[in-house]
């Protein structure tokens, strides 16, 4: 048999192929983003937990404290709100039976980075939290051009990197272990923990929420997972068309989907929202003789749209099947929410319970099901749709019931006021950015507006008093709106107010030489086409 001649034509065809195909498939995993420990501050951080239960402030009886967070839940999905489409009377009567926030923002548009930020009442750029934490990017070149030209993403436009995290480095990415959660706060004030939900805020051990100050933990850690078995026959599956849909769902409860107690995983079949609750529920029963902090962030209402046949037949005057389910299970986390206000009420707590009902952003306008109208925008924007969230607190005998507070606030202050409720003691080796909502709902004393800030990649917002500047660097478009006379941010007044863009633009600058760089890139970029402008936001 002869061997083929390799010939100096041939050495030049496929020397150029070998080259190309190298190119191709060599992997961008690079050092540049390596992930350091901060072993210093790890070290401060132990020490300060170690000695914190002797030096809390309070003297006496401290209140319980419970957040709960929902996922994805626009402000205007809400009764309370001016939402026409549902009533959600068990979530309506935190507020009603305390404080509403009418202008409660969070610090991030999307999940993760605003549930950091509310977990360590700073700023998420305080230490590198810019952007969602991702399991994975594309390995080589190859992934990277199929996956930005050959794979239709509609409006979610990644980009294109030369280089990505190793995995090593994809493994540390979430809130780094020198920062102090409001868990280990008030564990280490003597308070019982737990949280019962979405965790979204790393994946590694030394991340998880048994790691980071809660004692018990129910749920997931990823950003998603199913409400139940797709094969429940009391259980109502929609599927979307948009780009990660398939993803979610093709994911089901597998690795960091699965649900889980203290880390091991159990096969639950009950309705997920229902379940959170419960759990819940038998949290605050065994410690209602003690102080305890727990910490409820609902997966509901976001994707998958999964919802109770029976709640479903709540909404059969909705013709949209999109829409009745997305109704259908904002009506279950209603009852669930009921469920845990009942359970603080059956107890004989209500007057010893702090209790806190947030959004982690705005709602979800990609799903088809919402429109955070008027607000403009949603979720992954730094429009009001975004950012502007629903916020109420209620302790019957403590905050003065039926009130509503109309100055600029941020889920950052949950964390302040919890730390204040409790007596605990801050550390003294970094910045805290919330403020008491407690003290100032109180006292009723209004203070000097404060500035608000967002930043992640390219896209960059600060609003302060009626003000709020939305600047794109890399469109270079900038918006100014006047949100006490135009909420919905429908006039651009950039050409006729050039001193107030300027002195904001400072103000912005100078918040942001206080932060550090990302930990991590970003991949993944979305665009809304709103009155036909096009937005481009990165994720």
């Amino acid at each position: 048999m002869k061997r083929p001649v390799v010939t100096r034509k041939r050495i030049l065809i496929l020397l150029p192929a070998a080259l190309l195909l190298s190119w191709l498939l060599w992997p961008l995993g690079d050092r540049r983003f390596a992930i350091e420990a901060d072993i210093k501050k790890i070290h401060y951080k132990e020490q300060f937990l170690a000695s914190l239960r002797a030096r809390s402030q309070r003297k006496g009886k401290r209140p319980n404290i419970v957040v709960i967070l929902a996922d994805d839940l626009g402000k205007t999905d809400i009764s309370l709100y001016g939402g026409r489409h549902l009533q959600t009377p068990h979530i309506d009567s935190i507020g009603t039976g305390g404080v509403t926030f009418t202008e409660a923002y969070c610090s991030a548009p999307v999940c993760s980075p605003s549930r950091a930020s509310l977990l360590t009442g700073r700023y998420q750029q305080r230490y590198g939290f810019y952007r969602q934490p991702m399991s994975r990017y594309p390995r080589n070149r190859l992934e990277m051009l199929v996956a930005k030209y050959m794979i239709f993403t509609g409006d979610w436009r990644p980009d294109y990197m030369n280089a990505t995290p190793r995995a090593e480095d994809i493994r540390r990415q979430g809130i780094p272990e020198s920062e102090i959660t409001l868990g280990d706060l008030l564990k280490g004030t003597g308070y019982r923990t737990a949280i019962t939900g979405k965790w979204h805020l790393g994946h590694e051990k030394f991340f998880l929420p048994n790691s980071r100050g809660f004692e018990e933990q129910y749920g997931f850690y990823e950003a998603f997972s199913l409400y139940s078995p797709v094969d429940d026959p009391d259980i109502i599956n929609h599927r979307h068309d948009y780009f990660a849909s398939q993803h979610i769902w093709g994911q089901g409860r597998e690795g960091t989907c699965a649900v889980r107690r203290n880390d091991t995983v159990i096969d639950e079949k009950k309705y997920l929202t229902f379940r959170i609750a419960e759990e819940a529920n038998s949290f605050i029963q065994k410690n209602r003789k003690q102080p305890f902090f727990l910490y409820v962030p609902f997966n509901a209402p976001h994707t998958p749209f999964q919802a109770p046949k029976k709640y479903v037949q709540r909404f059969s005057h909705i013709k949209d099947k999109n829409k009745r389910i997305y109704y259908a299970m904002i009506a279950a986390l209603d009852d669930a929410v009921g469920s845990i206000l009942q359970t603080i009420k059956d107890e004989n707590i209500e007057e010893d319970t702090l209790v806190f009902f947030a959004s982690d952003n705005g709602g979800a306008t990609y799903t088809g099901a919402t429109e955070n109208a008027p607000l403009k925008g949603g979720k992954f924007s730094n429009f009001e749709g975004g950012i502007n969230i629903p916020l109420m607190m209620r302790q019957p005998g403590v905050v003065p019931g039926g009130k509503k507070n109309h100055e600029p606030t941020i889920l950052m202050d949950v964390f302040a006021t919890a730390v204040g409720a409790a007596g605990a003691i801050l550390p003294g080796d970094r910045n805290f950015d919330g403020v008491d909502l407690l003290a100032s709902t109180v006292s009723g004393k209004k203070k000097a507006p404060r500035a608000l800030y967002w930043k992640s990649g390219y896209n960059r917002a600060i609003r302060k008093g009626k003000y709020k500047l939305i600047l794109n660097d890399r469109s270079g478009s900038i918006l100014l709106y006047d949100l006490k006379k135009d909420k919905v941010e429908a006039h651009n007044l950039k050409g006729n107010r050039p001193e107030i863009v300027n002195e904001l633009l400072k103000d912005l600058e100078y918040w942001e030489k206080k932060m550090v760089p990302p930990l991590w890139p970003g991949f993944m970029n979305y665009r809304f086409k709103i009155d036909g402008e096009s937005y481009m936001f990165s994720i």
